[in-house]
């Protein structure tokens, strides 16, 4: 009876070990997804309102999940349609969907993230891809405020 008690007792301190280790993953993963979201926030946030095709705020949507992942499209055809006017607008010579192509090969190679065993590579190209997205955007963003 004792030695159940003992293989119990150990099973549900490794449950709460994996499952804070896990809490502790999470949080460092969600960090750079909300700096990544006030970049791209800020960066609407510069575009006139009448050159947004979406409002700042709604890109905190993207911290649904699953509901994220699809999410990413409307923001990245958005963002780009918004720093397009707003470059047109002012005058600065800039490609017309700016960012637009580098997001959407994001998004897509993120959605290819969960194809069974060549996911692994998918995840790496769109990791990449988040990155120099992210770069892009705090780019035009900073083009915006100067």
């Amino acid at each position: 009876m004792e030695n159940m008690n003992h293989s119990a007792l150990t099973h549900g301190m490794g449950v709460a070990a994996i499952a804070t280790a896990g809490l502790i993953v999470f949080a460092i993963l969600l960090i750079p997804l909300i700096f990544y979201i006030l970049s791209l926030q800020k960066a609407l946030g510069r575009c006139a309102p009448e050159s947004r095709a979406m409002q700042p705020g709604l890109v905190w949507l993207l911290v649904i999940p699953c509901f994220g992942i699809i999410w990413h499209f409307f923001v990245v055809l958005n963002m780009a349609k918004s720093l397009g006017a707003e470059f047109q607008k002012r005058g600065i010579a800039e490609e017309p969907q700016p960012g637009q192509m580098l997001g959407l090969i994001m998004c897509g190679a993120m959605c290819g993230g969960f194809i069974p065993f060549i996911g692994p590579l998918f995840s790496l190209a769109g990791l990449v891809c988040w990155i120099l997205y992210w770069i892009k955007i705090a780019g035009y963003s900073s083009k915006l405020a100067s």
